[in-house]
């Protein structure tokens, strides 16, 4: 059974409508049988006739393991793209991920907008299938050629710093990035960038783990922890994980929509609230630092000048020695050196 958000009990009342439950399974299943024809089919697009050898690719390349689950996480995330009026783009960061992206960006139209030729009917989807990872046709990942496209899947550990890069100075926006348990490298030092948001001119980031266990042909670092030890080491990187797994579809869908909703509350709250540092504020700040950091190098010149006239009269006297031969102008305490800060009343500055 799926572990919900910490918050949801068992008299919560559900997330998703029956409807809206059937609704997003139906375009969940949808995907998979877009995404498995890409990798399999070159013929018979609909199965309108018993399936042949003829009808199958004679050479397979795409991982169906992060395919139905990045398909789950895109369909969940268009929904609360509708619910809560987001700006909100998706980081496909596993490899060989290309066959979710492109059957998404079929399914809601935006591919064959881009590509007309790409139709939306049996003649459409046949070439759709037969140029996936084909001669003249497209790659096995998240390339350029797919319409928004700012991250090529694949690269293995560079999905975390795009989409931070995407919500630098755009704070309208919020990336769902989703980190393939494969991806390692720079992708570890990635979790990192949280660190260097800025409350009040940048996005947000969602990031969605991806935590299937294998890559290419063996388990991943993140699959041979504990559960426990990969909550410490989330939070350590400065995150508030929350874990949605399971095997019932039906549970899933609505662990996926409650976690979702709790966490876009959080995030809408957390830009909602930034509202109230105002810019000119956050520059007073700022300007308050520069000068004191500017004081600190010259308080700190001052002490190194006369620590090297002492230390050439006396090497072994030490610090002590040192402060003591500060000439009497600058023998007052570190603070008084410094210019006074000024009051900075903007509430949430700082």
């Amino acid at each position: 059974m799926a572990r919900l958000w910490p918050s949801m009990t068992q008299d919560t009342q559900p997330t998703l409508t029956p409807t809206s439950l059937q609704q997003i399974d139906a375009y969940w299943r949808a995907a998979n049988y877009l995404s498995v024809g890409q990798m399999y089919l070159c013929d018979n697009p609909l199965l309108k006739r018993p399936l042949a050898l003829t009808d199958v690719k004679r050479m397979l390349l795409g991982h169906w393991g992060t395919t139905p689950g990045q398909n789950f996480i895109y369909a969940h995330l268009n929904r609360v793209i509708n619910k809560y009026d987001l700006d909100m783009i998706y980081v496909s960061g596993p490899g060989h991920g290309g066959p979710a992206v492109v059957a998404n960006t079929y399914l809601e139209g935006s591919y064959s907008e881009v590509y007309p030729d790409i139709s939306r009917d049996e003649a459409g989807l046949q070439k759709l299938f037969l140029q996936f990872s084909f001669p003249g046709g497209i790659p096995s990942h998240a390339s350029p050629e797919c319409p928004g496209s700012i991250h090529e899947g694949g690269e293995l550990g560079y999905s975390l710093s795009h989409a931070f890069g995407a919500v630098f100075d755009n704070p309208g926006l919020v990336v769902a990035c989703v980190v393939g348990d494969g991806e390692t490298g720079p992708l570890a030092t990635a979790w990192h960038s949280n660190k260097f948001l800025d409350p009040v001119t940048d996005g947000a980031v969602l990031p969605i783990l991806h935590l299937n266990g294998y890559k290419i042909a063996n388990p991943t670092v993140l699959a041979r922890i504990s559960r426990e030890e990969l909550e410490q080491l989330l939070r350590g990187y400065g995150w508030t994980p929350c874990f949605v797994e399971g095997s019932d579809p039906a549970l899933m869908h609505e662990a996926m929509a409650t976690a979702l909703d709790a966490a876009v509350e959080q995030i809408r709250a957390f830009l909602a609230g930034r509202q109230d540092r105002r810019p000119d504020g956050a520059a007073a700040l700022a300007d308050d630092r520069a000068r004191i950091a500017q004081g600190m190098d010259r308080a700190e010149g001052r002490r190194w000048q006369a620590g090297r006239r002492q230390l050439s009269r006396a090497p072994s006297a030490g610090l002590r020695s040192i402060e003591a031969s500060r000439p009497s102008r600058t023998a007052g305490r570190l603070d008084e050196e410094l210019p006074a800060p000024r009051s900075c009343s903007t509430p949430g500055a700082g």
